[in-house]
């Protein structure tokens, strides 16, 4: 099954949608959806290496509209949908203490916490949340979702190929070093204070 999904991505970076498909992750991602991007931009850079570039830059310009949805969830919605989407991936006890330190450390936590796996969401809602500066949140959404995707895309840009020979070789296991991370980005969000 893994090596199916994984021929999927790959392939789908030759179609038209793949790119549409990808973007609607990158969106989904930063306000309310579980699974980065990530999962498309990697195969779909290694089918074609030098798309990795477009494909950052998609990515990047998606997360960062998304991380607006979840900033909107925040300040507009947190009472009903935001509180529930909180709720969700069971970060309610995380939320006051990020809003705590938004007055303080506002722009080392959206940058800090962009680059890693703890989950952007909780960062667009809590920052909508707390009201920070819209205006440097999306500056600071740019740079972090941006750096993010632009170190993956270099990579992948130039060690492409042989990236994916390891990677088709031992697919199982980076599909399961994915998850713990994936997972890990959630528990150290569970464990912040």
């Amino acid at each position: 099954m893994l090596k199916r999904i994984y021929d999927w991505c790959i392939d789908a970076a030759h179609k038209p949608y793949a790119l549409w498909i990808m973007a609607g992750v990158a969106f989904a991602e930063s306000s309310f959806f579980p699974v980065p991007p990530d999962v498309m931009l990697i195969p779909m850079s290694l089918a074609r290496p030098k798309a990795a570039w477009l494909y950052a830059s998609v990515c990047t310009v998606a997360s960062v509209l998304g991380g607006i949805l979840g900033y909107a969830i925040g300040a507009l919605l947190y009472d009903s949908l935001g509180h529930w989407l909180i709720d969700v991936y069971h970060l309610s006890g995380k939320v006051e203490a990020f809003r705590s330190g938004y007055s303080e450390w506002g722009a080392l936590i959206i940058i800090g916490k962009g680059l890693t796996p703890i989950p952007y969401k909780l960062v667009t809602i809590t920052s909508g949340f707390a009201g920070y500066n819209i205006w440097l949140f999306i500056l600071l959404s740019i740079i972090t979702r941006g750096a993010r995707f632009f170190i993956e895309a270099v990579v992948l840009n130039f060690w492409g190929d042989w990236i994916r020979e390891r990677i088709e070789r031992h697919l199982t296991l980076w599909v399961i070093l994915f998850l713990v991370v994936l997972v890990l980005g959630f528990v150290i969000a569970f464990k912040m204070t």
